[in-house]
């Protein structure tokens, strides 16, 4: 029991000790920083204090800054999001506009024709808002391949086109002003291989001189 009490107040006497040490040491760097301080002359702390105001003020245009461009982007772009997740409207009415094209029991009906007029001119009318909204697609068809606008999902071989040339869309692209709100998914034109276009001119060689024979 004794030892127990010894040990205890031997820790007691070592935190003392401790927190005296660390109170010696903040005492020292205040005084440290007084008598530097003092050793200032007027000049040297008018200096010191210009610079501390200077730091100051570009701290706080800095943070203007800041503010001023979260809140033009709050304004520009606060319905990104929404304009982004509105794209399916365009999306589902296309894929609907494809399936009763394809759709036998009414294909080449006047129902049919009827309803994919009401199509086209809802289709033109979410254009219209997307428009009046700085929403507007991508130009691709026949357009180089553009990596910041367009994303690649095949090659079709087409010999009238340079390769890299757009030649089919499968999902338009749209911007909101200079901001990129979805690619457009595109299908770019190739070459045939060399030794194909060779096999295949070889081929149309040989068969026209069969037929002169």
């Amino acid at each position: 029991m004794e030892k127990e009490e010894s040990l205890e107040n031997n820790s007691k006497k070592d935190q003392a000790e401790i927190e005296d040490s660390k109170s010696e040491k903040t005492e020292d760097i205040k005084d440290v920083e007084e008598k530097a301080e003092e050793k200032l002359t007027p000049e040297e702390e008018l200096i010191n204090i210009k610079d501390k105001l200077a730091r100051t003020f570009a701290e706080m245009e800095n943070q203007r800054r800041r503010y001023e461009k979260e809140k033009e982007d709050a304004f520009e772009y606060g319905g990104f999001s929404f304009a982004r997740e509105a794209l399916n409207l365009l999306d589902n009415l296309e894929r609907s506009k494809i399936t009763l094209e394809n759709d036998e029991t009414i294909k080449n009906t006047e129902t049919l024709k009827k309803v994919l007029e009401h199509f086209e001119i809802i289709n033109k009318d979410l254009l219209s808002i997307f428009k009046k909204n700085n929403i507007e697609p991508i130009k691709s068809i026949n357009e180089k391949l553009d990596p910041n606008l367009h994303q690649a999902m095949m090659e079709i071989e087409d010999e009238t086109k340079e390769p890299g040339t757009i030649v089919q869309e499968i999902q338009k692209g749209f911007m909101m002003k200079d901001r990129l709100l979805r690619p457009a998914l595109v299908g770019v034109a190739k070459r045939k291989p060399k030794e194909q276009s060779e096999e295949v001119q070889k081929t149309q060689e040989n068969q026209a001189e069969k037929d002169k024979n």
